[in-house]
């Protein structure tokens, strides 16, 4: 086989592993307040969920960023194995979960294996050369946003029959991805078996030691927390809010976050690539904060839930500029750095998950019974803080590699 029809076959399974574990994810999205609320026998559950999100990332900030940095040594596809099977496990426990605290045990091990999408994004990272990253990281949120088309619709749909089987549903779609990985991935990344791992590099807040001696990217960084902050409030209150809001069932909340994702799929595979290359980087980046925003605008002020169907194509907008913001992040870093970068990115997010679910969730049930969409406006005001740090490291870059 030549080499570029095995790089094209591990291009395939990889955004094929993006797409079925974004359908996994999206299965349970519609439903998930409602088991909790099965579960806890109280109509309030917006903090629960809340507390659920920052239990998993808590786990995924001391466990995961570390992983990039492991698949550098130990190769990507172990880490990308491990990290499937603790999602079906996951799923799994949550479906047979009588009690509360073994939902946040489920959430625990998912949090604990969870790097799908660093070591996803450092495998085709060595396999792609840097003029062509940009769109490949689009096609890869693409691919996830594939998943997002079929796994929310379905998850409404299923949740209707039974509360729990969508997370059935998502054990088996996780664990058929695992099969998958594991007889069609091939490694992209030799490992250096002959050097010992590091035990020092286990220390979750390393990876943000490493950032300090890299000053163009801290800019970089911060915008990727901000918008990684941001983009948890949608998991957190879109189910909370379509139901408050518009009296939405599993089977509407899932038919409009599958609507996102049919719009999300046609941007990210479409658009990121000319974006970048027309507007500059920086320019998409911009103008996808812009049009999250002007898509949150509306969704605080809708009081039909034909709006949120109507927006759709400005909020997808919104992704075009996360793959300008990859490519330039994997731009200030050698080779040999990349699965180190992408546990540090790992690391930002999972830090913003952390504290946004909290924050979001809380802010939510405050505003929850005299205006729900006011949840949107602190969204979108988070997404404009980010705009100084664009331009900020565009300035850097600027300083570092000349005119």
């Amino acid at each position: 086989m030549s080499t570029k029809a095995a790089s094209g076959r591990s291009l395939a399974v990889i955004y094929s592993t993006v797409a079925l574990d974004a359908a996994g994810i999206g299965l349970v999205f519609p439903i998930l307040p409602r088991l909790i609320q099965d579960v806890t026998h109280s109509p309030d559950v917006a903090p629960y969920v809340g507390w659920m999100a920052a239990l998993y990332a808590a786990m995924q900030f001391v466990f995961a960023p570390v992983l990039g940095a492991l698949s550098d040594r130990l190769g990507r596809r172990p880490v990308l194995l491990v990290s499937l099977a603790g999602a079906a496990i996951n799923y799994l426990v949550m479906a047979l979960a009588p009690q509360l605290w073994m939902l946040m045990l489920g959430r625990a091990v998912a949090g604990l294996t969870s790097a799908n999408v660093s070591v996803a994004t450092a495998y085709i990272t060595d396999i792609t050369p840097s003029e062509q990253r940009a769109r490949r990281f689009g096609l890869m949120g693409a691919m996830f946003g594939a998943g997002f088309i079929i796994g929310p619709v379905l998850g409404g749909v299923l949740g209707e029959q039974w509360v729990r089987l969508p997370f059935i549903a998502a054990a088996a779609v996780n664990a058929g991805n695992l099969l998958l990985a594991l007889f069609a991935l091939p490694e992209s990344h030799a490992p250096s078996s002959a050097t010992p791992i590091d035990l020092a590099a286990l220390n979750p807040l390393r990876p943000l030691r490493w950032l300090i001696s890299m000053p163009s990217l801290v800019p970089l960084v911060i915008v990727y927390f901000a918008l990684s902050g941001a983009g948890e409030a949608y998991g957190i209150c879109w189910a909370l809010w379509g139901y408050d809001a518009f009296g939405w069932n599993g089977f509407w909340i899932g038919l409009s976050l599958g609507a996102f994702g049919i719009w999300q799929t046609l941007v990210q595979a479409l658009l990121p690539g000319p974006a970048s290359r027309r507007l500059g980087q920086r320019s998409a980046v911009l103008t996808g904060i812009g049009c999250s925003c002007v898509a949150l605008l509306a969704l605080a002020f809708a009081s039909r839930g034909w709006v949120v169907f109507a927006i759709m194509p400005i909020f997808a907008l919104g992704s075009i500029g996360t793959p300008a913001l990859q490519a330039l992040a994997t731009e200030r870093v050698s080779a040999a750095q990349q699965g180190q970068l992408q546990g540090l990115l790992a690391s930002s997010v999972s830090l913003a998950s952390i504290i946004a679910p909290l924050g979001f969730s809380g802010f939510y049930f405050v505003v929850q019974r005299q205006w729900p969409g006011a949840v949107w406006l602190a969204v979108a005001a988070v997404n404009l803080l980010a705009v100084p740090f664009v331009l900020l490291g565009a300035a850097r870059r600027r300083a570092v590699d000349g005119p």
